[in-house]
């Protein structure tokens, strides 16, 4: 997101050695479409910006329709090459990864990074790719911070003494999802990393578990369909999109 440069300069400056970081990056969507060549020139790019010869992980940002597939097969070539250290998708549903097995790809995913939260909890694709031995990480862990009011969330906060952030953090915590709360302010950066000092019980869980709407999931899938093509050729177009998806 444009700060590849900014984290190199402060990885550089922690004095911190490489064995001790784990680096992670995306391949968008424009470039997935424009294929190997271009794929190749953008981790060369990101790896001098952060002042690496490797990745510890790489993913395909989006399933981009006719182009994921040859896309991770390149990163199949640059993990070979040690450019690459495990290879992820990001925004995968179950169709798209089965897509992507039948295509005899060699490696299979490390890591799925998908939008996680108790007001986006889609219980039946998480228990699929949780089979296939696929980390599920979480982005929007804080839904943005426009959930912090619900009234569910914040009775569950106070009883801990803790912020609904935090919650909404330790909830991801507790169901094994790697948490990856997103925020510029210091003081907000040390509120979401404390999560680990606390335990919701069987029953907060379960409250926090019963809160995505069919509203939510349909939000999902519309959201799906407008952005696997975002940014291309075929920007606000249905080409190639997967219509039947599993939402859930």
């Amino acid at each position: 997101y444009n700060n590849e440069a900014e984290v190199g300069k402060a990885i550089k400056e922690s004095g911190i050695a490489r064995e001790n970081l784990f680096l992670c990056s995306k391949v968008w969507t424009t470039t997935i479409e424009k294929g190997e060549e271009a794929i190749r020139a953008r981790l060369d790019h990101t790896l001098a910006d952060l002042g690496t010869d490797y990745l510890d992980l790489y993913l395909i940002h989006w399933p981009v329709p006719t182009h994921h597939i040859s896309a991770y097969k390149t990163l199949e070539k640059l993990k070979s090459e040690g450019k690459i250290r495990n290879i992820g998708v990001s925004n995968y549903v179950i169709e798209d990864y089965k897509e992507l097995l039948d295509s005899g790809i060699t490696v299979k995913p490390a890591v799925n990074q998908i939008e996680i939260n108790p007001f986006l909890y889609r219980k039946n694709t998480i228990e699929y790719f949780q089979k296939e031995n696929v980390v599920l990480q979480s982005y929007r862990s804080l839904r943005d911070g426009k959930a912090m009011d619900h009234p569910i969330l914040k009775t569950i906060a106070e009883s801990h003494g803790k912020t609904p952030a935090q919650i909404l953090g330790r909830w991801c915590v507790q169901h094994g999802f790697v948490y990856i709360p997103k925020s510029v302010k210091l003081e907000r950066m040390k509120e979401n990393a404390e999560v680990f000092d606390f335990e919701l019980t069987a029953k907060e869980m379960q409250e926090l578990d019963n809160l995505t709407t069919p509203e939510a999931l349909e939000t999902f899938k519309a959201l799906y369909h407008k952005c696997v093509n975002r940014d291309t050729a075929k920007d606000g177009t249905m080409e190639g999109v997967k219509m039947d998806i599993t939402i859930d």
